[in-house]
């Protein structure tokens, strides 16, 4: 029942998004690069999944730390990148760099310490994935629970 009701969630939500174009912004890596949404993650029919989370956040870190745990897989299987997000503002943006050399994610790290990216989607609350490929999203996630990556693993497969 619970596989029923996340594989539902993730439909609807894939249809209320699907085709909207992903917003232009710059935003800052750990590095303190700049980053362009558009121009850095634009190469034609790779999928990039963009998941907004925060340090204070539990639900965010379990999603992170459970695609890390099948990411090379994800990786090997389909042309793939995941851009954790982080909305952190700038009293706890400082927790970030720690947290995820602490956790050895392989992800790209962005900091939405504004949260212009994440107004920009419509975001209330993170836990937040969005899929894009070619500029476009595809499918949007809210939300985490537990064993939901293999859900969101089909999704991905689908468009291949």
């Amino acid at each position: 029942m619970k596989k029923l009701i996340l594989t539902l969630m993730l439909f609807v939500s894939a249809l209320g998004f699907s085709q909207k174009k992903l917003p232009s912004l710059t935003l800052k890596n750990l590095e303190g690069t700049t980053v362009s949404t558009t121009q850095d993650y634009n190469e034609k029919d790779k999928i990039y999944m963009f998941c907004f989370w925060a340090t204070w956040c539990a639900p965010c870190i379990q999603e992170l730390d459970a695609i890390s745990e099948v990411y090379e897989d994800w990786k090997s299987q389909l042309n793939v990148e995941v851009i954790a997000v982080s909305i952190d503002d700038a009293r706890t943006n400082k927790r970030v760099k720690p947290l995820v050399n602490g956790k050895g994610w392989d992800y790209s790290i962005l900091l939405d310490i504004n949260q212009d990216f994440k107004r920009s989607l419509g975001i209330s609350n993170p836990p937040y994935t969005a899929v894009v490929k070619n500029g476009e999203i595809v499918f949007t996630q809210n939300g985490h629970t537990p064993g939901s990556e293999s859900h969101l693993l089909e999704q991905l497969k689908a468009l291949k």
